[in-house]
């Protein structure tokens, strides 16, 4: 497995596994947890949650899936924007851990921009630090002016700024790359791209199904095989079943030449131009 280096030293996997929209089904419960546990043992370790996920729902599911196993997990969860005081920072996380079933978290980020000045989430993310409750601390949604308007001392790429940002890139979004995927590669933080694969809109595209042929795969291995075509990007795709999730794996192996590349270019153009971040 590929790993990716946080500016504080620290690895974790390039390919790793999100929650959104899991645990909301009692149904499709244990075929989530099952998926999540094959993750692991295919060492896609880096597991993104969120206490916004179903409520926490996400939080409990990935809890009871890493059980007995939370070593080998680099545990990433978010702080929504309303509970992201000095305080509120605290109590959040903690009520995260309980849901977890741990006394730590890898990563802690902020969801996204909100009322609360940064001084103060810094703070609590501090606070955090200090009792170990956290490894470290980053952004979510964050575009190149927010990140810029972080406090004195916490810039991209120091030891005590944030350790990545998430955000929203796939072959469909690419905006990030005219500015903020260059600066984040300069500074030496990482980037972690959600919805990877467009929740799944990529798939059957006839481009991505020419070069998937190319290579006997399908287009949304192709399509993650591009996000993780770049060294300072992490990619967490959600998968909530075996087989896709080791799908998702075979990814991870695919080199995409620059003839690939130059047909992904024509069908999905790169920026010519600044944009603002997407959210989805």
């Amino acid at each position: 497995m590929r790993t990716v280096t946080f500016p504080d030293g620290r690895t974790a996997a390039a390919l790793g596994q999100g929650t959104w929209y899991m645990g909301d089904s009692k149904a499709a419960r244990a075929e989530e947890i099952q998926a999540l546990r094959m993750g692991l043992d295919l060492g896609m370790t880096l597991v993104d949650t969120a206490e916004m996920y179903g409520n926490g729902a996400a939080e409990e599911l990935v809890g009871e899936a890493i059980a007995g196993r939370r070593d080998e997990v680099f545990l990433v969860s978010k702080v929504l924007p309303s509970n992201a005081s000095r305080t509120g920072v605290v109590e959040a996380c903690r009520r995260s851990l309980r849901r977890l079933r741990t006394d730590r978290l890898d990563l802690y980020l902020l969801h996204w921009a909100g009322p609360y000045p940064l001084e103060e989430t810094i703070a609590g993310f501090e606070k955090l630090l200090e009792s170990g409750e956290i490894g470290g601390w980053g952004v979510s949604n964050f575009d190149e002016d927010e990140l810029s308007g972080l406090p004195a001392g916490y810039a991209p790429g120091t030891g005590r700024g944030p350790q990545t940002n998430q955000i929203l890139y796939n072959l469909t979004r690419r905006g990030p790359e005219f500015d903020l995927l260059p600066s984040s590669r300069d500074s030496g933080m990482p980037v972690m791209a959600y919805s990877p694969i467009e929740q799944g809109r990529l798939a059957g595209h006839p481009v991505l199904e020419n070069i998937a042929a190319r290579h006997g795969a399908n287009t949304v291995q192709i399509a993650l095989a591009w996000v993780l075509r770049l060294n300072h990007v992490l990619a967490i795709p959600k998968a909530g079943n075996a087989a896709h999730v080791r799908e998702n794996r075979a990814a991870l192996d695919i080199v995409l030449t620059p003839e690939d590349l130059a047909e992904l270019d024509a069908a999905f153009a790169p920026p010519r131009s600044w944009q603002p971040l997407e959210m989805l």
